[in-house]
């Protein structure tokens, strides 16, 4: 008996061992060099065939992967997944060897150099994910002969060039992630054979020419995001087709007008998102059918007539941005849903009354720079704030002020020069205006970071300390914002002013050894309606991450108030170090008025002719001429490099 089970545990040994097969010798060898470039010893310690049974690094959740196929004589590797860990330098050739690869995850790392044209070698590939690295180069044209492809991301990158036009030869690709890879120019058509498109991301990068007719064609299309591009109108006709849409985000389009008649039939769409597209016309009132939407974004257009009245019978909708636009009449009387939570209609000609229930729990709305009566509002200090706005006439600030200086989402500071900042840290949500407690200055947010797991955060905060400055702690808070932020001194002084903005990177990190450090943070500032700022990256321009950086522009100040309005225009990275890091992000702002009054320059023009006269007449007529010479030459050098913007605000009904 003891003979005989010792031969069945034998047998069965040997059947174990048996079971266990080998992997493919040269796979195992470049592997093991692959492990060794990227220094993933600790990781992956192959002295076990890495296609071995129960293995650490087998799960789909490890990390690193390595997983194989032995349903042939030998093993291959099919799977290998290296994310995160900020393995650097350039692809190995070696990668090449593993040619049974399915599924290459190389993402959120370091990685640099080109894309090699190698990866055609890789035949069976149907996910290859290259996003968040330092990959610099064109895309090579070779990865359109990957056509098992099933989804294809190098979003978040350096590249450059135009995208190949043999991408469209992946006829079987889903998932297609572009954004902020750093490519230009025109949308090839040849990209028009990829019908079975689901997801596309391709914001954030410099394409020209006209947005893609051919995007219509896609219908089985879930997510579609183009913002923050050079592309134009209008939007095609042809996106009426696109039915399956649950995520639609455009914006920045330039060129012609679009129109909003493409939606129609579009009911599954939860997200809509089509700010700064050059719309113009009035909203349909079939969007108000939509039942699945949550967060509906049509500001910065230049769309006419009345907010539909079906806007009042959303059911889930949570999100509404209607500024900046033409829009008129009266607010719908129950537009204010249970589900809402936040309704920006600024800077609209709206007027009425606001609805009954705009004080309830949980919501926020913006409504500056409209016709709106507010007089029943319990929050006075917004109330006062629209006064202010208006001109000033009723402003509770009743002499005027010559300056007023904001520690932008922190408490009050004084700096090293003596200036005291304004405590700034009461909370914004969505849809926000708020007024300090002396009514110097007020200050309003529109936009929601809507994919953020973490919830919205409108401040932030670092504990690092801040370099280049005396007064460290004014830059270690700071307001951010998905949209737009706009901050308005109220009462002031005509006259110029020199406006101080100051700045410090705290949430983007500054570590080029990591993945982390790969952000971008990109928007535009705007003084008194104009730009003076495009396409501003605070870390860059100061040098680093938590360095500070201060600002100044010029403004002239004729109506009492001084409008300073950061705007993010779809640019820079979405998801670096975590989702939902973007758009504009102030420390500190200082306005102080440095110059004459306006208005009063005839007269002190004339003055000084009076004077240059009288010398005239007691001085050789040489002098005299040389006099008024220099008397021209002093008067306009005087005024160079200031400009004046004037900014009108609507009235209030009465």
């Amino acid at each position: 008996m003891g003979v005989l089970t010792l031969s069945v545990a034998v047998l069965c040994v040997i059947q174990v061992v048996s079971a266990q097969k080998a992997t493919n010798a040269s796979e195992v060898t470049a592997l093991k060099k692959i492990i060794e470039y990227w220094k993933l010893g600790s990781y992956l310690n192959l002295t076990v065939d890495p296609c071995a049974q129960n293995a650490s690094w087998a799960p789909e959740t490890a990390n690193p992967r390595v997983a194989c196929d032995c349903s042939s004589n030998v093993c291959h590797i099919t799977h290998l997944k290296i994310y995160a860990l900020d393995i650097s330098g350039p692809i190995p050739s070696e990668l090449f060897e593993l040619k049974r690869l399915m599924d290459l995850n190389l993402a959120q790392n370091v990685l640099s150099g080109p894309i090699p044209a190698q990866f055609e070698q890789l035949s069976n590939m149907q996910y290859l994910s290259l996003g968040i690295n330092n990959l610099t180069g064109q895309v090579p044209p070779e990865l359109g002969n990957m056509t098992k492809l099933l989804s294809l991301s190098f979003s978040s990158n350096n590249l450059h060039g135009s995208l190949p036009a043999e991408l469209g030869k992946l006829t079987a690709l889903g998932q297609l992630y572009i954004d902020s890879s750093g490519v230009s120019g025109p949308i090839p058509q040849d990209l028009a054979n990829l019908k079975s498109l689901k997801t596309l991301w391709a914001s954030d990068n410099l394409f020209t020419g006209k947005l893609p007719e051919f995007l219509g064609t896609f219908t089985e299309l879930v997510d579609l995001r183009f913002e923050g591009t050079s592309l134009e109108g209008p939007i095609p006709a042809s996106f009426g087709a696109l039915t399956n849409l649950q995520t639609l985000i455009l914006g920045d389009l330039g060129g012609e007008d679009s129109s909003l008649d493409f939606l129609r039939n579009q009911t599954s769409l939860s997200v809509l998102s089509l700010r700064s597209c050059q719309l113009s016309g009035q909203i349909p009132e079939i969007i108000g059918t939509f039942s699945k939407l949550r967060y509906l974004d049509l500001s910065f257009n230049k769309l006419e007539g009345q907010i539909p009245d079906s806007f009042q019978g959303f059911t889930v909708l949570q999100f509404l941005f209607l500024g900046n636009n033409n829009l008129t009449g009266l607010l719908p009387v129950n537009i204010i849903s249970q589900s809402l939570n936040a309704l920006d209609v600024s800077f609209n000609p709206l007027s009425g009354n606001l609805p009954g229930n705009v004080e309830k729990s949980d919501f926020s709305m913006n409504y500056v720079g409209t016709s709106i009566n507010a007089d029943n509002l319990e929050d006075r200090k917004a109330l006062e704030m629209l006064s202010c706005l208006e001109g000033g006439t009723e402003c509770a600030n009743k002499v005027k002020s010559t300056s007023f200086a904001i520690n932008c989402g922190g408490t009050e500071e004084t700096s090293a020069a003596g200036v005291k900042y304004n405590d700034d840290s009461e909370l914004l949500e969505a849809a926000s205006v708020y007024t300090s407690s002396d009514y110097q200055w007020g200050v309003s947010d529109s936009g929601y970071f809507i994919f953020n797991p973490n919830g919205p955060q409108y401040t932030v905060e670092t504990g690092s300390q801040i370099t280049g400055a005396l007064e460290s702690e004014l830059y270690k808070t700071a307001r951010v914002s998905p949209s737009s932020l706009r901050y308005y001194g109220l009462g002031l002084k005509s006259g110029q002013y020199s406006v101080e903005l100051h700045f410090a990177e705290i949430k983007m990190e500054d570590d080029l050894q990591s993945w982390k450090g790969l952000g971008r943070r990109v928007f535009d500032i705007y003084i008194q309606g104009e730009r003076v700022l495009q396409d501003f990256n605070i870390r860059q321009e100061a040098g680093g991450s938590n360095r500070a950086l201060v600002k100044t522009f010029d403004a002239n100040v004729t109506n009492t108030v001084l409008d300073i309005h950061f705007r993010w225009a779809g640019k820079g990275t979405c998801c670096i170090p975590f989702q939902s890091t973007y758009g504009p992000l102030v420390s500190a702002i200082h306005a102080s008025r440095v110059g004459g009054v306006a208005g009063t320059s005839s007269d002190h023009d004339k003055k000084r002719i009076g004077k240059i006269v009288g010398i005239a007449f007691g001085c050789m007529a040489a002098l005299v001429i040389v006099s008024s010479a220099f008397y021209l030459w002093w008067a306009r050098d005087a005024s160079a490099g200031h400009v004046r913007v004037h900014t009108g605000w609507p009235k209030r009904s009465k």
